[in-house]
């Protein structure tokens, strides 16, 4: 059965398209077929896996209904990981959803129609908002993986977004849950990484992942090349990092 996980956060700089590349990745290298869906009208999932963002044949195309899912995927340098890519135009299709009826199911319903027997995992990348695209997202999935950055106001904005899935739960998608919370840009040197780390594990217990997602240079630069970083730099402290969270997620 395939897992089909949105990364959301309403936050911008949180390490969400970061986790979405290299949870990716690191999940394809353990033999299993991973599929980015890139819905961020930044598409940085997409340059960040090597391609030019879509002027067809991408996500606007396939949630339209105008291309399948096959005919919108392409492959990444890593085997095993496909991703079918975002555009800037994305912004505009978040417009043109809000006049139409059923607007919450457009993704859902294009992925439920395609085949994804070929895929054990589908990961979303949402956009750094709570608007129609990202609840497109949440009403297509199964489980919500929620990046949270090693700072002040983090869980405050997190009990914003644990609400806004509550309600999806409510009134779209009775199967949704919290598949996991995972701390980014973590430095166990500072003391406010410590008090976050504290008082996540007290707010969340077992919703959040053993594994914390370092602040690393070599993950940073490794966008810039078009890489995940485990093709960029395997032996980095956040290509580990991302190879331990793959592990719990499979596990779970």
């Amino acid at each position: 059965m395939t897992r089909i996980l949105a990364v959301a956060n309403q936050k911008g700089g949180v390490g969400k398209t970061t986790t979405v590349i290299n949870l990716g990745a690191s999940i394809a290298v353990h033999d299993k077929e991973v599929l980015v869906i890139d819905l961020d009208p930044q598409a940085n999932a997409t340059s960040g896996l090597g391609h030019d963002e879509a002027e067809n044949f991408g996500i606007h195309n396939f949630i339209s209904g105008e291309h399948s899912l096959k005919e919108s995927t392409v492959k990444t340098e890593v085997e095993g990981l496909c991703l079918v890519r975002g555009a800037r135009h994305l912004a505009g299709t978040e417009i043109e959803l809000a006049s139409q009826e059923e607007r919450e199911f457009f993704l859902e319903q294009a992925l439920s129609s395609s085949d994804l027997s070929g895929y054990d995992y589908v990961l979303i990348d949402c956009p750094p908002s709570l608007g129609l695209l990202t609840i497109n997202a949440l009403v297509a999935a199964d489980g919500v993986i929620l990046p949270v950055q090693s700072e002040y106001y983090a869980l405050e904005g997190l009990s914003h977004l644990m609400e806004t899935i509550r309600r999806i739960k409510a009134h779209w998608n009775k199967s949704l849950s919290v598949f996991g919370v995972v701390l980014t840009m973590y430095d166990k040197r500072l003391k406010l990484s410590r008090e976050v780390e504290e008082e996540a594990n007290e707010f969340l217990g077992k919703t959040l992942f053993r594994t914390r997602i370092p602040r690393n240079v070599r993950l940073s630069e490794a966008p810039s090349y078009g890489k995940p970083v485990i093709l960029y730099d395997a032996f980095s402290r956040g290509a580990k990092s991302y190879m331990s969270l793959a592990r719990e997620v499979m596990a779970r």
